[in-house]
């Protein structure tokens, strides 16, 4: 007999507490997670992160595919996939582990903490006398889901706060930039750049060795958007040359970052493994879970991505 199915595919681990929340919010749904698929043509939705290539030709009759996150690049231009519904999850727990990610880097900087560490290491006692968060200007890339509340956050601090965004962003205390003229402004005139843009074709690469040249020399430069979103061999001459003075990375081109890479080199640099902002199943099943009840109902589902924008 055939079965409304969903599939479940995450290189992280955590199939069994999905499961779980799914079934609190929809007890007729069948979970699945391979090997034990039982008949394809059952499969309805799929819940899945970077699957393999190939992985969604199996299903004939999938309606919906849910990207464990808010990047969804991966998936808007695969060849396995028919015509079927995208949608990103958007919960109040990635939001919040994001905007933390982006306050902690943001304030280590804003309070000279490197400067600190390193004076650890060598033993000796450096003070550097703190200076007003107003003074601080911080350029947030990307105002949507993740790096709107990250932006707001930081003004709520007090730090000077411009975002650059596809359209023009109305934020309380965050002065809002579009296009190419908006975008060379803020990175010529702030001293810390976070970027959080979603990656697509028109954002990849979209920093390289002319935008990092716009930058202050000295620039803190965080990124937890996409690797791909920034050339990486300009990111590390930058590096190399001084002209950018502390960087917190959280994505590559290549992850896990490779051993040996030259990124891993610099004192300046703060590695973190792709975790700045990660699903929490119990608070994201209930929306996952909307999705598939709106698509049941021939509705669009929550989050939904259209495929040419890439988000």
């Amino acid at each position: 007999m055939s079965r409304d199915a969903l599939v479940f595919y995450s290189a992280v681990d955590d199939s069994v507490a999905w499961r779980e929340a799914l079934a609190a919010e929809l007890p007729d749904l069948d979970f699945r997670v391979e090997p034990d698929l039982g008949d394809p043509a059952d499969i309805r939705y799929a819940l899945c992160w970077t699957p393999p290539k190939g992985f969604f030709a199996r299903f004939p009759n999938l309606q919906l595919v849910t990207n464990l996150g808010a990047g969804v690049d991966a998936l808007v231009r695969r060849d396995d996939l028919a015509p079927v519904k995208f949608s990103r999850l958007s919960d109040p727990g990635m939001v919040q582990m994001m905007t933390s990610y982006i306050v902690f880097a943001v304030t280590r900087y804003a309070r000279d903490i490197p400067v600190y560490e390193r004076a650890k290491r060598r033993g000796e006692w450096e003070y550097v006398h703190p200076r007003a968060l107003s003074d601080i200007t911080v350029a947030v890339l990307g105002l949507g889901e993740l790096g709107g509340p990250a932006a707001r956050t930081l003004a709520q601090m007090g730090f000077t706060v411009s975002g650059w965004s596809r359209t023009p962003k109305d934020i309380p205390g965050v002065t809002s930039h579009t296009g190419r003229e908006g975008l060379e402004h803020v990175l010529a005139t702030n001293e810390i750049i976070v970027s959080l843009v979603p990656l697509t074709l028109e954002t990849q690469r979209l920093l390289g060795a002319g935008e990092f040249g716009l930058m202050r020399k000295g620039v803190k430069f965080v990124n937890a958007s996409r690797g791909a979103v920034v050339d990486e061999a300009a990111l590390i001459e930058a590096l190399a040359s001084g002209h950018i003075g502390e960087a917190t990375l959280d994505v590559f081109e290549t992850e896990p970052l490779p051993a040996g890479h030259p990124l891993w080199a610099f004192e300046n640099v703060m590695i973190t493994p792709h975790m700045a902002s990660i699903t929490v199943p119990k608070l994201a099943a209930r929306d996952v879970a909307e999705s598939i009840r709106r698509v049941r109902q021939g509705l669009p589902p929550l989050h939904e991505v259209d495929p040419a924008r890439g988000y």
